[in-house]
Protein backbone atom coordinates (compact mmCIF):
# COMPACT_ATOMS: atom_id res chain seq x y z
CA UNK A 1 0.00 0.00 0.00
CA UNK A 2 1.61 3.43 -0.96
CA UNK A 3 0.50 6.25 1.15
CA UNK A 4 -0.40 10.03 0.47
CA UNK A 5 2.23 12.45 1.22
CA UNK A 6 -0.16 13.96 4.27
CA UNK A 7 -0.29 10.67 5.43
CA UNK A 8 3.59 9.65 4.74
CA UNK A 9 4.33 13.34 7.22
CA UNK A 10 2.60 12.62 9.95
CA UNK A 11 3.14 8.98 10.77
CA UNK A 12 5.20 7.90 13.36
CA UNK A 13 6.48 5.04 11.38
CA UNK A 14 7.14 7.76 8.49
CA UNK A 15 9.30 9.95 10.70
CA UNK A 16 11.63 6.91 11.93
CA UNK A 17 11.76 6.28 8.12
CA UNK A 18 13.21 9.68 7.39
CA UNK A 19 15.95 9.08 10.10
CA UNK A 20 16.57 5.10 8.98
CA UNK A 21 17.01 6.53 5.67
CA UNK A 22 19.30 9.16 6.30
CA UNK A 23 21.45 6.89 7.97
CA UNK A 24 21.50 4.48 4.82
CA UNK A 25 22.56 7.83 2.69
CA UNK A 26 25.68 7.90 5.71
CA UNK A 27 26.68 4.57 5.67
CA UNK A 28 26.40 3.84 1.94
CA UNK A 29 29.29 6.96 1.64
CA UNK A 30 31.10 5.26 4.39
CA UNK A 31 31.73 2.32 2.31
CA UNK A 32 32.84 4.08 -0.69
CA UNK A 33 35.45 5.77 1.31
CA UNK A 34 36.85 3.85 3.37
CA UNK A 35 38.67 1.53 0.49
CA UNK A 36 40.70 4.58 -0.22
CA UNK A 37 43.13 4.09 2.88
CA UNK A 38 43.74 0.40 2.20
CA UNK A 39 44.95 1.43 -1.50
CA UNK A 40 48.73 1.73 -0.46
CA UNK A 41 48.92 -1.24 1.53
CA UNK A 42 47.18 -3.47 -0.74
CA UNK A 43 49.40 -2.04 -4.03
CA UNK A 44 52.37 -3.21 -1.24
CA UNK A 45 50.50 -6.63 -0.95
CA UNK A 46 49.84 -7.33 -4.74
CA UNK A 47 52.66 -5.38 -6.34
CA UNK A 48 50.13 -3.37 -9.06
CA UNK A 49 51.58 -0.13 -10.74
CA UNK A 50 50.21 3.29 -9.18
CA UNK A 51 48.06 3.58 -12.74
CA UNK A 52 46.05 0.65 -11.01
CA UNK A 53 44.28 2.56 -7.80
CA UNK A 54 43.17 4.86 -10.36
CA UNK A 55 41.50 1.69 -12.72
CA UNK A 56 40.43 0.75 -9.31
CA UNK A 57 38.40 4.22 -8.28
CA UNK A 58 37.63 4.34 -12.08
CA UNK A 59 35.54 1.19 -12.14
CA UNK A 60 33.43 2.10 -9.40
CA UNK A 61 32.61 5.26 -10.59
CA UNK A 62 31.72 3.32 -14.40
CA UNK A 63 29.69 1.24 -12.62
CA UNK A 64 27.87 4.27 -10.86
CA UNK A 65 27.60 6.12 -13.93
CA UNK A 66 26.02 2.88 -16.40
CA UNK A 67 23.75 2.13 -13.33
CA UNK A 68 22.31 5.75 -12.94
CA UNK A 69 21.95 5.84 -16.85
CA UNK A 70 20.03 2.34 -16.75
CA UNK A 71 18.35 2.68 -13.66
CA UNK A 72 18.67 5.70 -11.51
CA UNK A 73 14.73 6.12 -12.20
CA UNK A 74 13.72 2.65 -11.31
CA UNK A 75 12.09 2.91 -7.79
CA UNK A 76 10.05 5.93 -9.50
CA UNK A 77 8.00 2.89 -11.28
CA UNK A 78 9.01 -0.37 -8.67
CA UNK A 79 9.11 1.23 -5.67
CA UNK A 80 11.60 2.86 -2.96
CA UNK A 81 11.74 -0.50 -0.83
CA UNK A 82 12.51 -3.01 -2.99
CA UNK A 83 14.89 -0.90 -4.90
CA UNK A 84 16.82 -0.01 -1.46
CA UNK A 85 17.16 -3.50 -0.41
CA UNK A 86 18.24 -4.62 -3.33
CA UNK A 87 21.42 -1.80 -3.65
CA UNK A 88 22.39 -2.59 0.40
CA UNK A 89 22.14 -6.37 -0.35
CA UNK A 90 24.73 -5.86 -3.40
CA UNK A 91 26.40 -3.48 -1.05
CA UNK A 92 27.11 -6.28 1.50
CA UNK A 93 28.09 -8.82 -1.06
CA UNK A 94 30.72 -6.10 -2.69
CA UNK A 95 32.26 -5.13 0.89
CA UNK A 96 32.86 -9.16 1.75
CA UNK A 97 34.32 -9.10 -1.90
CA UNK A 98 36.86 -6.56 -1.20
CA UNK A 99 37.23 -7.80 2.15
CA UNK A 100 38.60 -11.25 0.53
CA UNK A 101 40.41 -9.79 -2.13
CA UNK A 102 43.71 -11.65 -2.69
CA UNK A 103 44.36 -9.77 -6.69
CA UNK A 104 43.46 -6.97 -8.89
CA UNK A 105 40.97 -8.15 -10.37
CA UNK A 106 38.96 -9.59 -7.47
CA UNK A 107 39.38 -5.68 -6.03
CA UNK A 108 37.83 -4.54 -9.69
CA UNK A 109 34.98 -6.70 -9.37
CA UNK A 110 34.15 -5.83 -5.61
CA UNK A 111 34.53 -1.91 -6.64
CA UNK A 112 32.41 -2.34 -10.03
CA UNK A 113 29.74 -4.34 -8.08
CA UNK A 114 29.80 -1.56 -5.35
CA UNK A 115 29.64 1.29 -8.23
CA UNK A 116 26.29 -0.49 -9.09
CA UNK A 117 24.97 -0.75 -5.91
CA UNK A 118 25.47 2.92 -5.02
CA UNK A 119 23.98 3.59 -8.49
CA UNK A 120 20.93 2.10 -7.65
CA UNK A 121 21.02 3.75 -4.46
CA UNK A 122 21.74 7.26 -4.45
CA UNK A 123 18.46 8.80 -6.20
CA UNK A 124 16.33 5.92 -4.56
CA UNK A 125 17.27 7.09 -1.09
CA UNK A 126 17.63 10.60 -1.76
CA UNK A 127 13.98 10.18 -3.13
CA UNK A 128 12.81 8.74 -0.28
CA UNK A 129 13.97 11.14 2.06
CA UNK A 130 12.21 13.61 0.35
CA UNK A 131 9.43 11.71 0.43
CA UNK A 132 9.67 11.04 4.37
CA UNK A 133 10.58 14.89 4.92
CA UNK A 134 8.19 15.75 8.26
CA UNK A 135 5.84 18.75 7.48
CA UNK A 136 6.78 20.12 10.42
CA UNK A 137 10.57 20.48 9.31
CA UNK A 138 10.45 22.04 5.40
CA UNK A 139 13.83 21.68 4.45
CA UNK A 140 15.17 19.19 6.15
CA UNK A 141 15.31 16.69 3.15
CA UNK A 142 17.82 19.07 1.29
CA UNK A 143 20.05 19.77 4.07
CA UNK A 144 20.64 16.12 5.09
CA UNK A 145 20.85 14.87 1.76
CA UNK A 146 23.91 17.28 1.22
CA UNK A 147 24.91 16.67 4.81
CA UNK A 148 25.46 13.17 5.69
CA UNK A 149 27.14 12.25 2.10
CA UNK A 150 29.86 14.45 3.45
CA UNK A 151 29.79 12.63 6.63
CA UNK A 152 29.84 9.22 5.50
CA UNK A 153 32.99 10.38 3.45
CA UNK A 154 34.40 11.80 6.61
CA UNK A 155 33.35 8.87 8.99
CA UNK A 156 34.25 6.50 6.64
CA UNK A 157 38.00 7.44 5.71
CA UNK A 158 38.61 8.06 9.77
CA UNK A 159 36.89 4.77 10.74
CA UNK A 160 39.19 2.85 8.54
CA UNK A 161 41.89 4.56 9.40
CA UNK A 162 41.73 4.49 13.11
CA UNK A 163 41.22 0.60 12.95
CA UNK A 164 44.18 0.35 10.22
CA UNK A 165 46.29 2.16 13.46
CA UNK A 166 44.94 0.31 16.05
CA UNK A 167 43.93 -3.40 15.23
CA UNK A 168 45.57 -6.40 13.45
CA UNK A 169 42.96 -7.46 11.05
CA UNK A 170 41.66 -3.70 9.81
CA UNK A 171 40.60 -5.05 6.57
CA UNK A 172 38.59 -7.69 8.61
CA UNK A 173 37.18 -5.06 11.01
CA UNK A 174 35.93 -2.43 8.80
CA UNK A 175 34.19 -4.67 6.06
CA UNK A 176 32.31 -6.78 8.83
CA UNK A 177 31.49 -3.89 10.53
CA UNK A 178 29.88 -2.21 7.38
CA UNK A 179 28.53 -5.28 5.98
CA UNK A 180 26.43 -6.49 9.13
CA UNK A 181 25.12 -2.81 9.13
CA UNK A 182 23.79 -3.04 5.33
CA UNK A 183 22.04 -6.22 6.06
CA UNK A 184 19.73 -4.39 8.67
CA UNK A 185 19.29 -1.87 6.60
CA UNK A 186 18.25 -4.38 3.53
CA UNK A 187 15.69 -5.83 5.87
CA UNK A 188 14.72 -2.68 8.10
CA UNK A 189 13.56 -0.64 4.95
CA UNK A 190 10.63 -3.20 4.67
CA UNK A 191 9.29 -1.84 7.64
CA UNK A 192 8.90 1.34 6.50
CA UNK A 193 5.96 2.78 4.40
CA UNK A 194 6.20 2.59 0.47
CA UNK A 195 6.19 6.05 -0.33
CA UNK A 196 6.21 5.54 -4.61
CA UNK A 197 3.31 4.24 -6.32
CA UNK A 198 4.09 1.51 -8.88
CA UNK A 199 3.54 3.29 -12.10
CA UNK A 200 4.38 1.20 -14.93
CA UNK A 201 6.91 2.29 -17.94
CA UNK A 202 9.81 0.30 -15.34
CA UNK A 203 11.55 -0.97 -19.11
CA UNK A 204 11.45 2.18 -20.85
CA UNK A 205 12.95 3.69 -17.97
CA UNK A 206 16.21 1.58 -18.19
CA UNK A 207 16.94 2.70 -21.62
CA UNK A 208 20.29 4.74 -21.08
CA UNK A 209 19.01 8.27 -20.97
CA UNK A 210 19.57 11.38 -18.40
CA UNK A 211 15.85 12.57 -17.55
CA UNK A 212 15.36 15.93 -16.01
CA UNK A 213 11.63 17.05 -14.99
CA UNK A 214 10.79 20.09 -17.57
CA UNK A 215 10.74 23.08 -14.50
CA UNK A 216 13.99 21.80 -13.81
CA UNK A 217 16.03 21.65 -16.93
CA UNK A 218 17.05 25.44 -16.84
CA UNK A 219 17.89 25.45 -12.88
CA UNK A 220 19.90 22.38 -13.16
CA UNK A 221 22.03 23.77 -16.41
CA UNK A 222 22.63 26.53 -14.27
CA UNK A 223 24.22 24.76 -11.11
CA UNK A 224 25.82 22.43 -13.16
CA UNK A 225 29.07 24.32 -13.51
CA UNK A 226 29.40 24.61 -9.89
CA UNK A 227 28.34 21.17 -8.91
CA UNK A 228 30.88 19.82 -11.57
CA UNK A 229 33.64 21.64 -9.54
CA UNK A 230 32.76 20.79 -6.82
CA UNK A 231 32.85 17.32 -7.38
CA UNK A 232 35.99 17.22 -9.28
CA UNK A 233 37.84 18.46 -6.34
CA UNK A 234 36.12 15.78 -4.05
CA UNK A 235 37.18 13.05 -6.51
CA UNK A 236 41.05 14.51 -6.48
CA UNK A 237 41.26 14.02 -3.15
CA UNK A 238 39.19 10.89 -2.37
CA UNK A 239 41.60 9.51 -4.89
CA UNK A 240 44.99 11.45 -4.14
CA UNK A 241 44.96 12.56 -1.20
CA UNK A 242 46.22 10.14 1.18
CA UNK A 243 49.48 10.51 -1.01
CA UNK A 244 49.61 13.94 -1.11
CA UNK A 245 50.16 13.77 2.47
CA UNK A 246 52.44 11.07 2.70
CA UNK A 247 54.28 12.12 -0.83
CA UNK A 248 53.96 16.02 -0.42
CA UNK A 249 54.12 16.40 3.22
CA UNK A 250 56.48 13.17 4.35
CA UNK A 251 54.07 12.24 6.91
CA UNK A 252 53.22 8.34 7.20
CA UNK A 253 50.45 8.15 8.90
CA UNK A 254 46.80 6.25 7.82
CA UNK A 255 44.90 8.48 10.70
CA UNK A 256 46.66 11.76 8.82
CA UNK A 257 45.89 10.11 5.32
CA UNK A 258 42.61 9.84 6.53
CA UNK A 259 42.27 13.47 7.94
CA UNK A 260 42.36 15.05 4.61
CA UNK A 261 38.81 13.76 3.52
CA UNK A 262 37.96 14.56 7.31
CA UNK A 263 38.57 17.93 7.03
CA UNK A 264 37.45 18.31 3.01
CA UNK A 265 33.81 16.92 4.11
CA UNK A 266 33.61 17.63 7.46
CA UNK A 267 33.90 21.61 6.88
CA UNK A 268 31.46 20.49 4.12
CA UNK A 269 29.01 19.25 5.99
CA UNK A 270 29.17 21.83 8.82
CA UNK A 271 28.97 24.41 5.69
CA UNK A 272 25.71 23.20 4.53
CA UNK A 273 24.39 23.81 7.82
CA UNK A 274 25.55 26.92 8.42
CA UNK A 275 24.06 27.88 4.90
CA UNK A 276 20.10 26.45 5.22
CA UNK A 277 18.59 29.63 6.09
CA UNK A 278 20.08 31.48 2.85
CA UNK A 279 18.46 32.06 -0.26
CA UNK A 280 19.65 29.41 -2.86
CA UNK A 281 21.63 31.95 -4.51
CA UNK A 282 23.69 33.10 -1.79
CA UNK A 283 24.24 29.58 -1.01
CA UNK A 284 25.64 28.64 -4.61
CA UNK A 285 27.16 32.33 -5.27
CA UNK A 286 29.48 31.93 -1.76
CA UNK A 287 29.99 28.67 -2.60
CA UNK A 288 31.44 28.26 -5.80
CA UNK A 289 33.69 31.44 -4.43
CA UNK A 290 34.72 29.56 -1.34
CA UNK A 291 35.76 26.32 -3.80
CA UNK A 292 37.92 28.25 -5.95
CA UNK A 293 39.54 30.55 -3.36
CA UNK A 294 40.28 26.96 -1.06
CA UNK A 295 41.36 25.34 -3.93
CA UNK A 296 44.01 27.61 -5.36
CA UNK A 297 44.90 27.87 -1.71
CA UNK A 298 45.59 24.27 -1.23
CA UNK A 299 47.77 24.54 -3.93
CA UNK A 300 49.64 26.91 -3.05
CA UNK A 301 50.21 24.86 0.56
CA UNK A 302 51.75 21.73 -1.49
CA UNK A 303 53.56 24.35 -3.38
CA UNK A 304 55.03 25.73 -0.22
CA UNK A 305 55.19 22.67 1.79
CA UNK A 306 53.01 24.05 4.29
CA UNK A 307 50.21 21.97 5.80
CA UNK A 308 48.94 24.75 7.55
CA UNK A 309 48.08 26.50 4.63
CA UNK A 310 46.96 23.26 2.07
CA UNK A 311 44.73 21.85 4.91
CA UNK A 312 43.38 25.96 5.65
CA UNK A 313 42.66 25.59 1.88
CA UNK A 314 40.73 22.18 1.68
CA UNK A 315 38.63 23.47 4.29
CA UNK A 316 37.88 25.88 2.10
CA UNK A 317 37.29 24.20 -0.23
CA UNK A 318 35.43 21.67 1.41
CA UNK A 319 33.18 24.29 2.07
CA UNK A 320 32.27 24.91 -1.05
CA UNK A 321 32.01 21.61 -2.19
CA UNK A 322 29.10 20.90 0.44
CA UNK A 323 27.23 23.97 -0.19
CA UNK A 324 27.34 24.10 -4.19
CA UNK A 325 25.85 20.77 -4.34
CA UNK A 326 23.32 21.45 -1.37
CA UNK A 327 22.40 24.59 -3.17
CA UNK A 328 21.10 22.76 -6.10
CA UNK A 329 19.23 20.16 -4.33
CA UNK A 330 17.36 23.62 -2.34
CA UNK A 331 17.18 25.04 -5.95
CA UNK A 332 16.00 21.52 -7.80
CA UNK A 333 13.41 19.58 -5.25
CA UNK A 334 10.58 21.70 -5.61
CA UNK A 335 11.10 21.41 -9.16
CA UNK A 336 10.26 18.05 -9.34
CA UNK A 337 6.63 15.88 -8.61
CA UNK A 338 7.01 12.89 -6.07
CA UNK A 339 7.27 10.49 -9.29
CA UNK A 340 9.81 12.04 -10.71
CA UNK A 341 12.06 12.52 -7.85
CA UNK A 342 14.64 9.02 -8.70
CA UNK A 343 14.75 10.59 -12.24
CA UNK A 344 16.08 14.09 -10.87
CA UNK A 345 18.27 12.71 -8.41
CA UNK A 346 19.26 10.23 -11.22
CA UNK A 347 20.46 12.99 -13.49
CA UNK A 348 22.52 14.86 -10.32
CA UNK A 349 23.98 12.05 -9.16
CA UNK A 350 24.85 11.63 -13.15
CA UNK A 351 26.39 15.09 -13.18
CA UNK A 352 28.02 14.59 -9.91
CA UNK A 353 30.00 11.54 -10.40
CA UNK A 354 30.93 12.25 -14.48
CA UNK A 355 33.12 15.16 -12.43
CA UNK A 356 33.98 12.90 -9.33
CA UNK A 357 35.47 10.50 -11.78
CA UNK A 358 36.59 11.63 -15.04
CA UNK A 359 39.02 13.97 -14.67
CA UNK A 360 40.33 12.14 -11.07
CA UNK A 361 41.02 8.95 -13.85
CA UNK A 362 42.82 10.89 -16.02
CA UNK A 363 44.80 12.95 -13.30
CA UNK A 364 45.90 8.94 -12.01
CA UNK A 365 47.05 8.66 -15.63
CA UNK A 366 49.30 11.73 -15.80
CA UNK A 367 50.92 10.98 -11.88
CA UNK A 368 53.35 8.14 -13.41
CA UNK A 369 54.55 11.21 -16.12
CA UNK A 370 54.55 14.53 -14.16
CA UNK A 371 54.96 13.01 -10.64
CA UNK A 372 52.21 13.75 -7.80
CA UNK A 373 52.90 17.39 -6.81
CA UNK A 374 52.58 18.57 -10.44
CA UNK A 375 49.44 16.40 -11.03
CA UNK A 376 47.80 17.72 -7.98
CA UNK A 377 48.92 21.32 -8.96
CA UNK A 378 47.77 21.26 -12.49
CA UNK A 379 44.47 19.59 -11.38
CA UNK A 380 43.92 22.15 -8.53
CA UNK A 381 44.16 25.26 -10.72
CA UNK A 382 42.39 23.99 -13.81
CA UNK A 383 39.64 23.48 -11.30
CA UNK A 384 39.88 26.39 -8.85
CA UNK A 385 38.88 28.48 -12.36
CA UNK A 386 36.53 26.40 -13.04
CA UNK A 387 34.84 27.10 -9.70
CA UNK A 388 35.74 31.06 -10.39
CA UNK A 389 34.04 30.72 -13.99
CA UNK A 390 31.32 29.10 -11.87
CA UNK A 391 31.17 32.10 -9.63
CA UNK A 392 30.89 34.61 -12.82
CA UNK A 393 27.91 32.17 -14.14
CA UNK A 394 25.63 31.87 -11.53
CA UNK A 395 26.36 36.09 -10.67
CA UNK A 396 25.06 37.29 -13.70
CA UNK A 397 22.38 34.56 -14.65
CA UNK A 398 19.00 36.71 -15.47
CA UNK A 399 17.12 34.26 -13.58
CA UNK A 400 16.82 31.96 -10.38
Amino acid sequence: MTLSSDSLQTLPRARAGFVLILTGVMLMMAGASAPSLFYPVLQQEMGFAPATISLIFSIYAAGLLVTLLTAGSVSDHVGRRPVISVGFLALALAAYLFWHAGNVPQLLVARALQGIATGLLMPSLSAAAVDLEPRDRPGAAAVWNAVLPLCGLAGGAMFAGILMTVTATPRLDVFASLIACYLVLALAVWLLPETSPRNGGVWNALIPRVGLPKAARAPFWRSAPAVFAGWAIGGLYLSLGTGIVSVVFGIHDFIAEASVILVLAGAGAIGVYLSRNLHQRKVLLRGSASLSIGILLSVAGMQAGSLVVYVLGLGLGGIGFGTCFYGTIRTLIPLAAPHERGELFAALFCLSYTAFGVPTVLAGLVVPVAGLLDTATGYGVIVGLAAALAWVWRRFATVD
